[in-house]
């Protein structure tokens, strides 16, 4: 469990369009090549320490003879951003995907203290 000391807590959230490749016979409309998407994703704001993200599929868009296979996650998370990463495999054909994010953690308060501990 993630405990947040702040007096402010800060909820950011958006949409990632991961890929469209059925246009142009990309890896994941073909079945063939990288199977993994990673999209960087810059807050609005930073926060104080690393947020818990939330990611979820927005839209997605499969081929109806194979087998659906999808993973979405966060990772290498900072104050500043993460990766999206949307990864599939074995004969899954992926034409396009959507995701959805949040995430939620400590931000800066106007009454926060801050001590400059100069030369």
């Amino acid at each position: 469990m993630k405990k947040l000391y702040s007096s402010v807590t800060g909820i950011d959230r958006g949409s990632v369009p991961m890929f469209s490749d059925f246009e142009d016979g990309g890896e994941m409309w073909t079945g063939e090549g990288d199977r993994e998407k990673r999209v960087a994703v810059e807050f609005s704001e930073p926060f104080k320490s690393p947020p818990s993200v939330f990611v979820t599929l927005e839209m997605l868009d499969l081929h109806s003879e194979t087998n659906y296979r999808v993973v979405t996650t966060a990772e290498n998370i900072t104050v500043a951003g993460f990766e999206m990463v949307f990864k599939t495999w074995a004969d899954t054909r992926i034409a396009r995907a959507n995701c959805a994010w949040m995430a939620i953690g400590e931000v800066a308060s106007d009454d926060d203290w801050h001590i400059d501990i100069g030369s």
